[in-house]
């Protein structure tokens, strides 16, 4: 604290604020200084793979279902016929294991859309989030 004694007012009491913000500017640097020294989060042991087990390779192509759609009306998982009966039941079967539920629909060049839109209906029925149509091109990675 300052004063200013004489002048026509007489004494006059000032805080001087320079030392305080002396005090704050330190007080800031040492809580920024510890700060990072804080452990953050807590111990925990990752699960280790059983060494025993035999090890599968994942094969991306095993987990890609494709739903053929033939002339006259024949239908294929993959490589497996089903009818449309059959086709709900045994999507419900393949995605009730799997966190992606991603299915193609590969139909004959001549066919008429609707007979695709049938399909995709059903799949949508099964819980198939996502439903993505093949072409020729795409399958020859064009």
């Amino acid at each position: 604290m300052a004063m200013a004694v004489g002048g026509k007012k007489g004494l006059t009491a000032d805080i001087n604020m320079t030392p305080m913000i002396d005090v704050l500017l330190v007080l800031i640097i040492i809580f920024m200084v510890i700060t990072p020294l804080v452990p953050k989060g807590l111990d925990t042991l990752v699960p280790q793979p059983n060494p025993d087990a035999k090890k599968q390779p994942d094969n991306p192509l095993n987990r890609t279902i494709v739903i053929q759609v033939m002339m006259g009306g024949a239908l294929k998982i993959n490589q497996d016929d089903v009818t449309e009966a059959t086709l709900g039941p045994r999507l419900k079967d393949i995605f009730s294991t799997r966190a992606e539920r991603v299915a193609f629909v590969k139909g004959d060049d001549n066919l008429e859309f609707k007979e695709i839109a049938k399909v995709i209906d059903i799949a949508k029925a099964s819980g198939v989030d996502k439903i993505g149509l093949m072409t020729a091109k795409m399958e020859q990675g064009q």
